[in-house]
């Protein structure tokens, strides 16, 4: 009797798994195409549920490193508040004012939150590795273009923002925008050509096979912790958050792009935000540390992959809102010169130096620029100590006689 108990879930669970795969021919079927439809309308869930989730916590980590509060009325410890934010944006008045272009201020903002969303299809979230230590992404699809296909989808969303901009019909607006085009154009150069490293050392452009790859080989961010830290600022440029915030720059343009808009038009713009800090996080863990390996704990169960993802996504976005409330704000041509004249000619040299160490078998080459990154930061610390040191004044142990300061 128990060995039928246990026989019966598990087949019946076999087959429904077959009935969502593909034909034996590897042809399409209905019950494949309605689980792919399943599992995308689950992770856009997942994805709108941690966008209200990082509104939560965008207020919650900054009251925390000033000392504040923040939101704890509305549900345990506030957690509830970003359902009252949306209560709010829905049944807040949607204002159209009378010198808008109706239609692009009406379209704008979806322009921004899709592309953002859609980038997802190709991040592998989970997967199984096999007896021979050869990992299988999951991923709603599959390309083996997945790495051109995230930054052809990335520069999509800021047409959204120019639209949003230009169609306002306001000067405040106007400079939001053409400030994103300038700031997208200039930091698109530098995340793509941040990911020409990993798609040398990994030979291809398959975002499943990049985390196969340093699942057997190790993490990239050893071998390529520059172009790391290059994809990473980028990211935070290309999401327009602090300090690349101009597009928004309340101290300059209102509130920039979005100064004209109100209602659920105005949560789309910030749903495009988190979302895109979300698709930046997943693609730092894809491409530098191993996306959903972690040192062989994957192998136990494929919802321990889900597990490590995440919590890996989860620390990167935690970072999208610490680095916000910890650097200032650029001025516009430190940020240019910053994506031009520094950047730009870093990722080049670290592609040559990448691919002659490739193409001439020196693995040696590739340690170089890690062992020099550190060096130098061992040393720009060494600076900042013997300045301090060399400023530093003790205090009189008494005060000075006769009563003189």
């Amino acid at each position: 009797m128990m060995d039928l108990l246990t026989i019966v879930p598990a087949a019946f669970l076999a087959s429904i798994w077959d009935w969502f795969a593909l034909a034996e021919d590897g042809s399409v079927t209905f019950g494949w195409a309605l689980g792919r439809l399943l599992l995308l309308l689950l992770i856009v869930h997942i994805i709108l549920i941690l966008s209200a989730l990082m509104v939560w916590a965008e207020r919650r980590v900054s009251a925390w490193m000033q000392d504040r509060l923040g939101p704890n009325r509305v549900g345990p410890e506030g957690l509830l508040q970003p359902l009252a934010d949306l209560g709010k944006f829905m049944f807040k008045e949607d204002v159209i004012p009378k010198h808008v272009n109706k239609w692009m201020y009406t379209l704008a903002p979806a322009i921004t939150v899709v592309p953002a969303m859609i980038m997802f299809a190709v991040i592998p979230y989970t997967g199984t590795v096999d007896e021979e230590g050869v990992a299988t992404s999951w991923q709603i699809a599959n390309l083996d273009i997945g790495a051109l296909y995230v930054l052809a989808v990335a520069g999509l969303g800021v047409y959204g923002i120019t639209l949003g901009g230009w169609a306002s019909n306001s000067k405040y607006s106007l400079l939001g925008g053409v400030r994103a085009s300038a700031q997208m154009i200039s930091y698109e150069l530098s995340l793509g050509l941040a990911i020409v490293p990993v798609i040398l050392m990994t030979g291809s452009l398959n975002l499943g096979d990049m985390v196969n790859w340093q699942s057997q080989n190790g993490w990239l961010i050893l071998t390529q912790p520059l172009a790391f830290f290059v994809f990473l600022t980028s990211s935070y440029a290309e999401t327009n958050r602090l300090p690349f915030d101009m597009p928004e720059s309340e101290t300059e343009l209102v509130a920039g792009y979005h100064t004209e808009y109100s209602s659920m038009k105005f949560a789309l713009f910030f749903m495009a935000e988190y979302t895109a800090m979300a698709v930046g996080a997943a693609l730092a863990v894809t491409l530098f540390l191993g996306g959903w390996t972690f040192f062989g704990l994957e192998k136990i169960h494929w919802t321990v992959g889900v597990l490590i993802f995440s919590v890996k996504v989860l620390f990167f976005m935690f970072a999208f809102i610490w680095v916000r409330w910890t650097i200032p704000r650029f001025r516009y041509d430190q940020l240019m010169r910053l994506g031009w004249a520094i950047f730009l000619p870093l990722m080049l040299v670290n592609i040559m130096m990448t691919a002659g160490a490739l193409a001439l078998g020196w693995s040696w080459l590739l340690w170089i620029l890690p062992v020099a990154l550190l060096g130098t930061a061992f040393f720009v610390a060494w600076l900042g100590w013997k300045r301090d040191e060399d400023r530093y004044q003790p205090l009189p142990t008494s005060p000075p006689a006769g009563g003189e300061a």
